[in-house]
């Protein structure tokens, strides 16, 4: 976005603080991202249940896809929610409008949770469902951004990637807790009881989670850099160079299609595509699932340090590279004969390039975008590509399969969305960081 359409203060550098308080601020402003990614976690991992609570149907695959294009619906509300929770967050605070997200997320959640299936109330069931997957993902559309956004302004100089990376870091421990939940409910519930109410305990636990969250919340303090600023642009100046910046935000979207498609492929996905692609345990899928949230939080501050150094592009292109070349041969290899230790494998391997990946580029979307309308600008483009291809990678991935018959399928889709990060990184070439 250009930098002219709206005034920009000067720079402010970040003030000096103490591990610990910058330990505390991380943990403050992640905490609802936490909550966001565990909320869509658990749909995904038991979008099965869900299917048969809420869409019952004679065909198994078409009850999975309506649960599955249900789960995708939440995305589409993303880029609304983005420009209007954004256009608040560039307006009023970074602090103000994280608290306004957290609250939409959890009604969003409360409301999944207690509705009863289809069963006791017909048509109307699955409408409160998508009602409920509608919010979350309107307040999703800001929280993403809002936090990357938070954590580059409070860096250290030289510092920016590794802090953007518990971004990503937050919901890493989200998929291993909702992973981890789902083993321990396995092993505790019979199948017929998990049918019945037990997928439901996930759920109620995220709703048992969002009072400590806003506590922590509450003690976030206003960023340095926005405070600094003597113009906090309207809807309409924000909305103006949204328009006459359409290719910024486009290379943005194509910037993160990369990150979402792999993200949802390797984590939402992997239990479904595990137990119904793979034939294997539901058990073992939730574990594979679990190890590779570990991986991504592993990867994901190295990736960010590692950009630090070498730059945000070197990492990018790399990356995007090894996916290119990697993805369909690698699950070509795990369809040839499925077993656990092959999914881990693959899906370790997927988890390492995502992770690297992301690192770098998470701050480098930060930096292309002017800080006047920062939190508007990333959180539009990476919601676009969550909408249009990251949220709808496990129903895309599901009829692919469906429709040739090969288990491998899946890997075409991850070398397209890489094909589009490479593209990206050559439309930005010439962008410069944009200044605090």
């Amino acid at each position: 976005m250009s930098s002219r359409s709206i005034p920009l203060a000067s720079r402010s550098v970040p003030q000096e603080q103490s591990s610990s308080d910058a330990l505390k601020n991380v943990l403050r402003v992640t905490s609802g991202n936490f909550l966001e990614m565990y909320d869509f976690m658990v749909y995904a991992y038991y979008a099965t249940y869900i299917a048969r609570t809420f869409f019952p149907g004679e065909s198994e695959f078409a009850s999975l896809m309506l649960s599955l294009m249900t789960f995708g619906a939440g995305y589409l509300m993303r880029p609304l929610g983005a420009i209007l929770l954004g256009g608040y967050i560039d307006r009023h605070g970074r602090r103000r409008g994280l608290m306004l997200t957290l609250g939409l997320m959890g009604v969003g959640t409360l409301l999944i949770a207690v509705v009863p299936g289809y069963a006791t109330l017909g048509l109307l069931a699955p409408l409160l469902v998508l009602i409920g997957r509608l919010l979350q993902g309107f307040s999703a559309g800001v929280e993403l951004g809002g936090v990357s956004v938070y954590l580059a302004e409070i860096a250290t100089p030289g510092n920016k990637g590794f802090y953007c990376a518990w971004q990503s870091g937050s919901q890493q421990v989200a998929v291993v807790f909702a992973a981890a939940l789902g083993v321990a409910l396995s092993f505790l519930l019979p199948p017929e009881s998990m049918t019945l109410w037990g997928w439901r305990v996930p759920f109620l636990i995220g709703c048992l989670i969002v009072p400590l969250l806003f506590l922590l919340r509450r003690s976030l303090q206003e960023t340095e850099a926005f405070k600094a600023r003597t113009h906090h642009p309207s809807m309409g100046e924000i909305l103006r160079s949204i328009v006459q910046n359409w290719q910024l935000v486009l290379a943005g979207m194509l910037l993160a299609t990369m990150t979402t498609v792999s993200f949802y492929f390797i984590t939402a996905y992997t239990p479904t595509y595990g137990a119904r692609e793979l034939h294997l345990s539901a058990t073992s899928a939730l574990i594979v699932t679990l190890l590779v949230g570990v991986s991504n939080f592993f990867w994901l501050p190295i990736g960010g340090a590692i950009s630090d150094r070498i730059g945000r592009r070197p990492v990018i292109i790399a990356t995007v590279l090894l996916a290119l070349v990697t993805a369909y041969p690698a699950l070509a290899w795990l369809a040839a004969a499925p077993s656990f230790a092959r999914l881990l494998t693959i899906e370790l391997w997927l988890s390492f390039i995502y992770g690297i990946y992301n690192g770098g580029m998470i701050p480098y979307l930060t930096e292309i975008m002017p800080p006047a309308v920062r939190t508007t600008g990333f959180s539009l483009a990476y919601s676009l590509a969550t909408a249009i291809f990251g949220g709808f990678t496990p129903a895309i991935a599901t009829w692919l399969i469906h429709f040739t018959g090969q288990p491998a399928t899946p890997g075409l889709w991850l070398s397209a969305a890489a094909a589009c990060g490479l593209l990206a990184t050559y439309m930005t070439r010439h962008h410069q960081a944009a200044e605090d």
